[in-house]
C-alpha cells in the first residue's frame, strides 16, 4: 500500500478523472451478465462512497473505496434502468389494423417512416407501453405530421435478434429507447380526427426538414436536413457509404464539432452585438453576456436534432465551459469530459454501449490530452514573430486535430464497423473546413431566415458546401484500398484498447507510456480469435460456411442482404459464392457429391452434415430430413429445414433450433465441435425474449 501510495505522488489531482471509469466498469459488469442480477447491489454503493468520505486524512484508501462505490452505482443504475422499462412487445405474426398517434416522421429515399406512440392494435384494445415504427408506401398521398392520429393496416414484428451470437443486440438497443417494433404498411394510411398539440421540436424538426427538402432536392438536401434536423434517413445510400468509407461519416451525424459551430457563432455574434452598444460594452464583461446566449442556443439545437449522445455530451462540457467563463475558470479540461461521461452514463447507462458514445468520448479524450502535452510546445512556437508561424500554427492544428481524433476512433470502428479507412485524414483536411466556414455557418442563417421565408439563398449556399463535401468523399471513396475490410476487434480487445487510452491520458507521470502498449495489443486483439466456421440465421434462410477458400452461402428465398453483409464484415471478408441448390459441388473443405454437403474445414478436425432437401414440385411437400442417413459422417448436422431423428454423440443445428434459440455459430476446432446459439449468449435478460412456445401450447 505505500509503494502505492508513493507512485500516486504528484498524481492525486488525476484520480477524480478515473470515477468515471468506475461507473462505466459497473455499467459493463451490469451487461455482461447472464442472468438478471438482483436489485440490492447497487445498494452497495451507498457504505462505500459514504466510507470513503470518513476517510479524508487516508487518501489512498479513501479513493479505493470512492472507485469501488461507483463500480457499484454504475452497476444499480443500469439494473434500476432496465427495471424501468416496459416489457418487451409479443406482436402478432400476422397483418393488424393499427391505430396510433405520430411522434416523429423520417423522410427516406423512397417514402416516409412514423413512429407511432399510444398504439392499438385493434378497436377497444388498451394502448401499447412502447413505440412502434412503421415505413408508409411510397405511394402513400398522405404527409403525416407529429400530433396527428393515423390508421393503418400494417405487418408488424419485433425487433431483430442480432445478426450472430455475440453480435450487435437490437434488441436490448429497442428495450431501452422504448421502441417495442417496426414494420411496414400493407395499404394507405388514413388519418383520424384533429391533431393534438405535438411536441415542439418534434413538430419543428419535420416543418425544418420539409423546408430543407423542397429547396435543395437529391443528395445535398439531404445531407443539409441531417446537419440542421438530426435525420439521415433521407440520404441516398450511396451518398452514405462514400462519407463512410471516405472517414467523413462523423460529418453527418450531429455532434461535437456542430454544437461547437453553432455555440462559436451564436457566441461570436452576440459577443459584436454587445461590442456595438457602448453603453453595454463599457460596463459588462461581452464574453459573460454572449457565453449564456450561446448556450441556449445550443441547447435549443440539441434538442432539435434529437439530443443524440454526442450532442448530451457536447452539450455538457458547453454548459461547464460557460460556467468557466462566468467565474473567470477554464473549464474546458479532462474533469470536464469526466463529469460530461458520468452525466450521459447515470441518464442513459446503455449507451455506454454504443458506438456514438464510445467514438465522441474517445475522440475528445485524446484531443484534450494531446493539447495538454502539446500546450508548452505550441506557446514557445507561438512567441516568435515570424508571419508564417500563425497559418502554420493553424496547418498543424488541423493536421493533429484530423490524426488524432482518428487514432482514437480507429479501434470502436473497427469493433463496431470492421472497416478501416486509410485516407480519412486527407479527406478530413478539405471537408471539415468547409463544414464549418461554409455549410454550418449558412445553414444557421438559412434556419434564422426561415420564419420569414428567406431561406432560399442562405440554403443555396450551403447546398455548395454540402456538393463541396459529397464531391470530397466520392473522391477518395474511388481511391484504392479506400475501405478495408477488417475482422473485428473482439469486446475484449475493446475494453484493453479503452483502459489503454485512458491509462495513457489521464495520467501525467512516465507511467502513463504503459498505456501505449495496451492499447496496441487491443487493435490486434482481432489476430488472436478464431471466427466460427458455420453461421445459421434466426429464421434458416441463410447457412454461411467458411472454407479456406473463402465463404461459401446456401441462401433461400427472402434471406436477409444485411445478415449475409454483417457476417461478411465479422469474416473479414468482402465476396461469397452461392452453393448450388443440388448437384455436385466441390472446394477446399467442402465436398457436396449429390444432396447433402459434408464440411471439413481442417483436415484432422471434425466435419459438419448441411443437409438438404430436393425443391418439390408445385402442389408437393418438401421430403423430411432424415438425421439417419448421415450418422456417423459427422460430428453435427446443419439443416434449415427441421431434422427428424438424432445421431448418438452428434449435435444438431436445424429450423427448431434457431427458431427456439435464435442464431448459432458453430466451430469446428481441433479439439471438437463448439455449437453456441444467441440464448447461450445472451442469457436471460429483460430485453431477451423467451423461448416461443407451438401454437398448440398456447392454445391450452
Amino acid at each position: 500500500m505505500q509503494r502505492l501510495q508513493g507512485l500516486l505522488e504528484g498524481e492525486w489531482s488525476r484520480l477524480p478523472l478515473w470515477l468515471p471509469v468506475a461507473l462505466g466498469a459497473g455499467i459493463i459488469a451490469y451487461f455482461a451478465q447472464r442472468q438478471e442480477p438482483g436489485a440490492l447491489w447497487g445498494m452497495v454503493s451507498v457504505p462505500l462512497l459514504l466510507g470513503s468520505l470518513g476517510l479524508r486524512g487516508r487518501p489512498l484508501p479513501a479513493w479505493l473505496l470512492a472507485l469501488a462505490g461507483m463500480g457499484f452505482l454504475g452497476f444499480g443504475v443500469a439494473g434500476w434502468q432496465a427495471s424501468r422499462m416496459p416489457a418487451p412487445l409479443d406482436l402478432p405474426r400476422r397483418a393488424v389494423v393499427l391505430e396510433g398517434r405520430v411522434e416523429a416522421v423520417d423522410t427516406l429515399p423512397k417514402g416516409l417512416r412514423v413512429t407511432l406512440g399510444e398504439v392499438r392494435l385493434g378497436p377497444g384494445e388498451p394502448p401499447l407501453a412502447r413505440r412502434i415504427r412503421i415505413r408508409l408506401r411510397p405511394n402513400d398521398p398522405l404527409h403525416p405530421a407529429p400530433g396527428e392520429s393515423l390508421r393503418m393496416r400494417a405487418l408488424v414484428r419485433e425487433p431483430s435478434a442480432p445478426p450472430a451470437p455475440g453480435g450487435w443486440d437490437f434488441q436490448r438497443d429497442a428495450f431501452f429507447s422504448g421502441l417495442g417494433g417496426s414494420g411496414f404498411a400493407l395499404g394507405p394510411s388514413e388519418r383520424l380526427g384533429e391533431a393534438a398539440r405535438p411536441p415542439v421540436f418534434a413538430a419543428a424538426r419535420a416543418w425544418l426538414q420539409r423546408r430543407v427538402l423542397a429547396a435543395l432536392p437529391g443528395g445535398p438536401g439531404a445531407v443539409a436536413a441531417a446537419l440542421l434536423t438530426g435525420g439521415q434517413s433521407a440520404i441516398p445510400a450511396p451518398d452514405i457509404q462514400a462519407m463512410r468509407d471516405s472517414g467523413l461519416a462523423h460529418l453527418l451525424s450531429v455532434s461535437g464539432l456542430h454544437i461547437a459551430i453553432v455555440m462559436g457563432l451564436g457566441f461570436g455574434i452576440l459577443r459584436f452585438g454587445v461590442a456595438l452598444v457602448p453603453a453595454l460594452a463599457l460596463r459588462w464583461d461581452s464574453k459573460r453576456i454572449a457565453a449564456p446566449g450561446a448556450l441556449l442556443l445550443g441547447g435549443a439545437y440539441m434538442l432539435l436534432t434529437g439530443a443524440q449522445v454526442p450532442m448530451q455530451r457536447s452539450f455538457a462540457m458547453a454548459a461547464l465551459v460557460t460556467f468557466g467563463i462566468l467565474i473567470g475558470r477554464r473549464a474546458l479540461s479532462l474533469r470536464a469530459l469526466a463529469l460530461a461521461a458520468a452525466a450521459v452514463m447515470l441518464a442513459q447507462p446503455a449507451a455506454l454501449l454504443g458506438p456514438s458514445f464510445q467514438m465522441s468520448f474517445a475522440a475528445v479524450l485524446v484531443l484534450i490530452a494531446g493539447a495538454e502535452a502539446t500546450g508548452p510546445l505550441l506557446a514557445r512556437w507561438r512567441q516568435g514573430t515570424e508571419w508564417w508561424r500563425r497559418p502554420a500554427l493553424v496547418l498543424l492544428g488541423m493536421v493533429l486535430t484530423s490524426l488524432l481524433a482518428g487514432l482514437a476512433t480507429l479501434p470502436y470502428g473497427l469493433h463496431h464497423f470492421g472497416r478501416l479507412q486509410l485516407y480519412g485524414l486527407a479527406a478530413n483536411m478539405v471537408a471539415v473546413p468547409l463544414t464549418s466556414m461554409l455549410v454550418m455557418p449558412a445553414g444557421m442563417l438559412a434556419v434564422a431566415l426561415m420564419p420569414f421565408g428567406l431561406e432560399a439563398w442562405p440554403l443555396t449556399v450551403m447546398g455548395w458546401g454540402v456538393e463541396g463535401v459529397l464531391r470530397v468523399a466520392h473522391t477518395v471513396a474511388s481511391w484504392p484500398g479506400a475501405a478495408l475490410t477488417a475482422m473485428p476487434i473482439p469486446a475484449w480487445g475493446l475494453l484493453l484498447t479503452s483502459f489503454g487510452l485512458l491509462w495513457l491520458c489521464l495520467w501525467q507521470a512516465r507511467w502513463r507510456l504503459l498505456g501505449l502498449p495496451l492499447a496496441a495489443a487491443g487493435v490486434f486483439s482481432a489476430l488472436t480469435v478464431t471466427p466460427p466456421d458455420i453461421l445459421v440465421s434466426a429464421d434458416a434462410r441463410l447457412i454461411a460456411l467458411r472454407t479456406p477458400q473463402g465463404v461459401v452461402l446456401q441462401r433461400a428465398s427472402g434471406a436477409s442482404n444485411f445478415l449475409r453483409d454483417n457476417w461478411l464484415r465479422g469474416w473479414g471478408e468482402e465476396e461469397a459464392d452461392l452453393l448450388p441448390a443440388s448437384g455436385e459441388h466441390e472446394e477446399a473443405g467442402l465436398d457436396c457429391p449429390g444432396l447433402d454437403c459434408r464440411f471439413q474445414p481442417r483436415p484432422d478436425g471434425p466435419a459438419a452434415m448441411l443437409m438438404r432437401t430436393p425443391k418439390p414440385r408445385r402442389g408437393e411437400k418438401a421430403a423430411p430430413v432424415q438425421a439417419a442417413r448421415a450418422c456417423g459422417q459427422a460430428a453435427v448436422l446443419v439443416s434449415a429445414e427441421p431434422v427428424r431423428g438424432r445421431c448418438p454423440g452428434t449435435a444438431v443445428v436445424d429450423r427448431f433450433s434457431v427458431w427456439r434459440n435464435g442464431p448459432h455459430a458453430v466451430w469446428l476446432g481441433h479439439d471438437g465441435v463448439r455449437v453456441v446459439s444467441d440464448r447461450d449468449w445472451r442469457g436471460a435478460r429483460p430485453w431477451v425474449p423467451p423461448p416461443p412456445r407451438p401454437a398448440w401450447e398456447k392454445d391450452q
